[in-house]
């Protein structure tokens, strides 16, 4: 269940009311006339199923409470009633497989910005899964792919493509294209320090056998990217968001980068051509996949909306 809140001018109110009291994924509505000081106006607040969200969302916007009052959503953990329970029924669906737009494209707006934070975790996941290249640790490469933040802004790039928001497209590319070329900036340097004073040998990478996977790109390099991006927009428009973890050690974008700067000051050149590939082909089949997942999980909504019972009349 979700907790919503929607700040009504008054005139809107009864409309606002009317459409809530009549759906079937509604429950405990309540109004506070004159609550809202700002903007002023009504206060209307209700349960709703999260396979029922998405369109109550939209009738209210078609309402135009976006621009002249606010909706927010809250998750409820736990909803002891009866009437919550027959709100979950009636709705179609399962909450688990609910997607909704508005929060997606909040979610992905938010992590497709470049931030200081974002480009410490990544400068951060490429000096892993360099310390990683260079002693022969798989472990510490998983580790890289598990700090490495680069699935938002690819999460984004999708959603911009499918809904042609290029302006989230754009935020994205910029967040990717600075992003990486930064931190493997900062990975090569560390790598160039460390050799200089004796550290450790980069050129030890030739009998790192364990982790070369990461420079060996080939067809089983684009089917994994192409796994791992549906699984994270699955997990990004349902509510199995726990499976991210997985996906993020399924993926070899960071570690190719750590890889391409630790061959780079090893003077093994081929090494990093191939590692540099590795990256551009799981990059473009995460957003790939991606797009094509919300292509398709959109297409359903649309067919499943015909058929959808909106009220309880």
């Amino acid at each position: 269940m979700l907790h919503l809140r929607a700040l009504c001018p008054p005139e809107r109110t009864p409309e606002v009311l009317a459409y809530l009291r009549a759906h079937s994924g509604t429950a405990h509505l309540v109004v506070h006339h004159g609550a809202a000081l700002v903007p002023e106006g009504d206060l209307v607040e209700a349960d709703v199923a999260r396979e029922a969200a998405g369109d109550i969302v939209d009738a209210l916007c078609a309402l135009h409470l976006d621009r002249t009052g606010g909706i927010t959503l809250e998750n409820l953990d736990t909803a002891v009633s009866d009437a919550a329970d027959a709100a979950e029924e009636a709705a179609p669906g399962e909450g688990a497989d609910a997607m909704m737009w508005q929060e997606l494209l909040g979610r992905t707006g938010e992590e497709s910005r470049w931030t200081v934070t974002f480009q410490a975790f990544l400068a951060i996941a490429c000096l892993l899964a360099a310390t990683g290249v260079i002693t022969d640790s798989p472990i510490t490469v998983v580790g890289a792919m598990v700090v490495g933040p680069e699935f938002g802004p690819l999460a984004a790039v999708a959603v911009g493509l499918v809904l042609r928001r290029w302006d989230l497209v754009r935020r994205a590319v910029i967040a990717l294209a600075v992003g990486f070329p930064v931190a493997m900036v900062i990975t090569g340097v560390a790598v160039l320090l460390g050799s200089v004073s004796g550290f450790f040998d980069p050129a030890s990478i030739v009998d790192n056998y364990n982790v070369d996977f990461v420079y060996q790109v080939g067809a089983a390099s684009f089917v994994v990217a192409l796994l791992a991006g549906a699984a994270g927009m699955l997990a990004m428009t349902s509510a199995k968001s726990a499976a991210l973890v997985g996906v993020f050690i399924s993926v070899t974008t960071v570690p190719a980068a750590g890889y391409v700067m630790v061959a780079a000051v090893a003077g093994r050149w081929d090494r990093a051509g191939y590692s540099l590939l590795q990256l551009l082909v799981n990059l473009l089949g995460i957003v790939l996949a991606a797009a094509i997942v919300l292509i398709l999980r959109r297409r359903k909504q649309r067919s499943g909306a015909l058929l959808r019972p909106l009220s309880r009349g």
